[in-house]
């Protein structure tokens, strides 16, 4: 049997339409319903019929976060094996720690939801920006923010890829990082269509709302470790948890670590569950041995079950 991770997407996922390869089965179906009733918002409307309330960042996270926990379920109905390391990208940790039994369903739509909002508050509309800079280095990007920042706020935020650095922070202080990047040999800098400068340092007052509310959550020791995006590292211990939990809005996703690390652990494939195939597609360019898989219908779970045997 071959060691296996799962790991959850996070904004950028979601799109009209993306669940309808499961052809409405009922456990995709239910867990829709049961998100639809705890937040009185239609979820499964909004997934299937042409909107723009999915892009949204109040309704995008809660979207994501229903969409990977019914397909995880989906998963637990086909199969007991259950996965050696659990991942998520950004808002994809939540859906990890439910996966885990670490953190309810309930709960967690409800802090997803929360943190929707203070990340929104945080920044005002048009205030942010995020880029994505293809082709350069970590340092050379890092270097460009630092060189574009003059008194405003632009760091590097996502580690994706090897030679994928997602920028984030003021929109003017993001634009003259995106002109320094392209004149220092970047391939592409382009602007990335979301309202809010996720993982910087603007975060920090949404990260101490978040950090608050966090307190009223119950939190369980995961029963599948979960690796965190902020620190690379699985936590056990609820108060831990929840500290990487909101330090995650202002520090950068160690994505490329987070694969790295299932690699060396012995992991040869890793399930994306959830929407798209966004992760599958940095899997691939983070390590050649790992095997990726999106599980983005009833079909590829079945290839999947058969892979990992």
């Amino acid at each position: 049997m071959n060691n296996f991770s799962f790991i959850f997407p996070g904004q950028g996922s979601q799109s009209v339409g993306m669940m309808a390869d499961f052809n409405d089965h009922p456990l995709i179906q239910s867990t829709f319903n049961e998100a639809s009733q705890i937040l009185n918002v239609d979820f499964w409307k909004m997934a299937t019929n042409p909107n723009e309330n999915i892009h949204q960042t109040i309704h995008t996270q809660p979207i994501l976060l229903t969409a990977g926990i019914a397909t995880w379920r989906l998963w637990q109905s086909k199969s007991d094996q259950l996965p050696s390391y659990l991942a998520g990208h950004s808002l994809g940790e939540y859906t990890a720690l439910v996966a885990s039994n670490a953190m309810e369903f309930n709960d967690a739509l409800k802090l997803v939801k929360f943190r929707a909002e203070v990340m929104q508050k945080a920044v005002p509309e048009g205030v942010g920006a995020m880029a994505a800079i293809l082709g350069m280095s970590d340092s050379d990007v890092i270097d460009a923010c630092k060189e574009a920042q003059e008194n405003e706020v632009v760091e590097a935020v996502n580690f994706n890829s090897p030679g994928q650095v997602v920028i984030a922070g003021n929109m003017l202080a993001v634009e003259r990082a995106i002109e320094i990047a392209k004149s220092k040999g970047a391939k592409r800098a382009i602007l990335l269509p979301v309202s809010v400068p996720s993982h910087c340092s603007l975060m920090q007052k949404a990260s101490e709302e978040l950090k608050e509310y966090l307190t009223y959550i119950t939190i369980k020791k995961p029963n599948i470790p979960v690796i965190h995006n902020v620190d690379v590292k699985e936590h056990h211990d609820a108060n831990q948890i929840k500290d990487a939990l909101s330090k995650q809005l202002c520090y950068p996703v160690r994505w490329v670590e987070t694969i790295e690390k299932m690699a060396l652990h012995k992991i040869s494939s890793i399930a994306e569950c959830g929407p798209g195939k966004v992760l599958t597609g940095l899997t691939k360019r983070i390590s050649a041995e790992l095997r990726g898989t999106a599980l983005i219908n009833e079909g590829a779970m079945d290839e999947f079950k058969v892979l990992i045997q």
